[in-house]
């Protein structure tokens, strides 16, 4: 449908995000970051005004006339001040950049074999929602919601979601990948209604925000049936939550922690009846990071069940699907695993191997030039995040940011503004980077390229979504330039090389060095806040103990527990924490030095801030490769097929009996390994030792 808008409210009731924020109310910062951002830039304001009268007083008197005029000038000069640029600079604006078209270099072709049971990718292209046979009340939700045709990855996946099949899916970012496991799951669920008030579905989610969007689509397409769903995200309430898994709701929506913290700490909530289980951004949900969180939930999940994987770049190795014990998984990628959406247009502008601090001016200049609104602008760490905030805010920019270091009121804030227009810019880190649907994010801009592809996939994936047009501005440095071969390698369109004229560049860095006092001030009203709210905290619950008294035994609420000790966790955290240097890099003398230079200093330079950010993604990409190095585990999954031989007979080299035991790792060969040799074996291989014309005890001794 060409009017088609992903829809934010439910038909009846209020949506997902306003009742998120309204478990959240009254938990709001004394002041927000803009405020104290427009409280530095009226007092600069005042000061360059103070400053331009001092100056007129202290001239010769003779010049009277002259002074007069210059004060009007000047005034009128403060008004436009606004914008923060003078006439003079007008030249910056009318200089237009170059784009150019990068060249693509031929790759060649061939797919490597994965181990899957059955391949569903092909699709029926006609097919249409009443040909799937959906109950009448998903097909009014799907009119209600204005959804005319499905999507490819909603034609090749609800079909066989609906024959209970474990599914592995990938397809590009926004192709409506919610809609095609969820569909199908609440289909289930209607036809077989709950004897019983307990949880059938799980739907797993790596982000906050994620968990939100999830659950508003669900209730949007269950809101002509008796299916009732409950979010259990971080940030919100606990007791709320608690309460709603009590009542045993038939979908649940989740993040991993604070799943495991219910299900310890939740007597009578438990996973042991649940049917479906739906890892969404799988990958993501399958690294590292959340590793041991998801061998807990796997382990406390109901082994018969139906498990359902889908991301944008799904990765492709067994030993992942293995790891959430799929039974023979039918694949299904409509799209390539590198596949940016169709219409995305990509530039890229290339950091010369000295001019790494000039980032901070490009961005600068894109933004205040070119790229005016509706704009993701993704930095790799929170430091600078936060930092890019500031700096645009004093630019006069309307600008929001998105990351880790924010409560849960802010981050929702901070998104409701900017999906609703009030800002015009949202600075984010890597988790805003995944499943998030924004309506109408016309460009996305790297500061510096991801730790992976895949990461670089779903940044540039927050626009062009739904059909429509996008562009993605990446800046590479020669540390980077391998990522950038690798994307113009895999590109389906012509990719663009972006360059911005030298002295816009020179007077965008000259107006950041002018505000680094600002920001500095900025930082300290924000350090100022945060102690005196420490300080009030910790006021109030002493006059809470003085005001109570002594607690009566058993008053005092129970720690609440968790499947890891606290050594363990902290273990865990410093194995894993990109901040460690020392721990991660391990004994590599030169970066080790350039963090600990860093350190001391109080403020580092443009240059040493991008050196900081290359650095973090880089050492990702190196735990990554070490990882993908280690030695594969042999596990009793469907055998992978051999690569389709070339035209031509070709007789098939046969394997030795050493050979044929010792590398079969099939399921039957393990089995029968375990058992020993049968009483068949032993005979045929005493009649093969009599056939060779010699006996068996003899030939023993050698």
């Amino acid at each position: 449908s060409a009017d088609f808008v992903f829809g934010e409210a439910d038909a009846g009731g209020e949506d997902a995000w306003t009742a998120a924020l309204r478990q959240l109310r009254g938990k709001k910062a004394a002041t927000t970051l803009d405020e104290k951002i427009e409280k530095v830039r009226q007092k600069r304001k005042l000061q360059e005004r103070e400053a331009k009268q001092a100056k007129v007083k202290d001239e010769d008197a003779e010049a009277e006339n002259d002074q007069t005029k210059k004060e009007y000038d000047d005034c009128d000069r403060d008004e436009d001040v606004e914008s923060e640029y003078s006439l003079d600079d007008e030249s910056i604006f009318t200089k237009a950049d170059k784009v150019k078209v990068k060249e693509k270099k031929r790759s060649k072709k061939g797919e490597e074999a994965e181990g899957f049971s059955e391949d569903a990718s092909q699709y029926d292209d006609n097919l249409s929602f009443q040909d799937m046979n959906l109950s009448r009340p998903l097909l009014k939700a799907i009119t209600a919601l204005g959804f005319k045709q499905p999507t490819p990855i909603q034609k090749a996946c609800i079909p066989v979601g609906l024959l209970g099949k474990d599914i592995c899916a990938c397809a590009a970012t926004g192709t409506g990948k919610t809609a095609a496991f969820i569909l199908p799951v609440l289909e289930r669920l209607i036809y077989k209604p709950r004897q019983a008030p307990i949880t059938r579905v799980l739907v797993l989610v790596p982000t906050r925000e994620l968990g939100i969007q999830v659950h508003s689509v669900t209730k949007q397409l269950a809101q002509f049936s008796s299916v009732t769903t409950c979010l259990a995200v971080g940030g919100l309430d606990v007791k709320t939550q608690e309460a709603a898994l009590r009542s045993g709701p038939d979908i649940l929506i989740a993040t991993p922690g604070r799943l495991i913290d219910h299900l310890h700490n939740c007597p009578s909530f438990h996973l042991s009846s649940v049917e479906v289980l739906i890892l969404d951004e799988a990958d993501r949900m399958l690294d590292e990071y959340f590793e041991e969180q998801m061998k807990e939930i796997i382990r406390l999940c109901s082994h018969h069940r139906q498990t359902m994987l889908f991301s944008a770049t799904m990765t492709e190795e067994v030993k992942d699907l293995a790891s959430v014990s799929l039974k023979n998984p039918v694949r299904i990628f409509v799209n390539s695993n590198t596949d940016v959406a169709p219409f995305l247009r990509q530039e890229f502008i290339r950091i010369r191997p000295n001019r790494e601090g000039d980032r901070e001016a490009i961005v600068t200049a894109l933004l205040t030039r070119t790229f005016q609104d509706h704009v993701m602008l993704f930095t790799q760490t929170k430091k600078q995040a936060h930092r890019m905030h500031i700096l645009l805010g004093l630019m006069g920019l309307r600008v929001g940011e998105l990351h880790g270091n924010l409560s849960q009121t802010q981050r929702l804030e901070s998104l409701r503004r900017f999906k609703d227009e009030q800002i015009d810019i949202l600075v984010a880190t890597d988790v805003a980077a995944r499943g998030l649907d924004i309506e109408g994010v016309k460009t996305v801009i790297n500061f510096t390229m991801p730790n992976t592809i895949k990461h670089y996939v779903h940044r540039v994936g927050r626009t062009a979504r739904a059909g429509k047009a996008g562009r993605s501005v990446s800046l590479v440095g020669e540390e980077e330039r391998k990522m950038l071969k690798e994307i113009v390698k895999t590109a389906k369109t012509a990719v663009k090389a972006r360059i911005l004229p030298q002295d816009v560049i020179l007077k965008f860095r000259e107006k950041i060095e002018n505000l680094e006092k600002d920001i500095y001030a900025v930082l300290c009203l924000e350090r100022e806040e945060r102690e005196m709210q420490q300080s009030e905290a910790q006021i109030n619950k002493a006059k809470k103990q003085l005001e109570t008294g002594k607690k009566e035994p058993g008053s005092e609420s129970l720690e609440r527990s968790w499947f890891q000790t606290r050594e363990e966790r902290k273990k865990e955290k410093l194995a894993k924490a990109l901040q460690e240097f020392d721990l991660a890099l391990r004994g590599k003398k030169k970066r080790k030095k350039f963090v600990q230079d860093t350190q001391k200093k109080a403020q580092m330079t443009p240059e040493e801030r991008s050196q900081f950010e290359i650095l973090k993604s880089q050492m990702y990409a190196e735990r990554l490769a070490k990882r993908n190095r280690r030695a594969k585990r042999a596990r009793a999954l469907p055998e992978e097929e051999p690569a389709a031989a070339p035209a031509g007979p070709k007789k098939k080299k046969k394997l030795s009996v050493f050979d044929e035991e010792l590398t079969n790792t099939s399921r039957k060969a393990l089995k029968q390994y375990r058992a020993g040799p049968s009483f068949e074996d032993r005979k045929r291989l005493g009649i093969a030792q009599r056939r060779k014309g010699g006996n068996f005890k003899s030939k023993s001794r050698y």
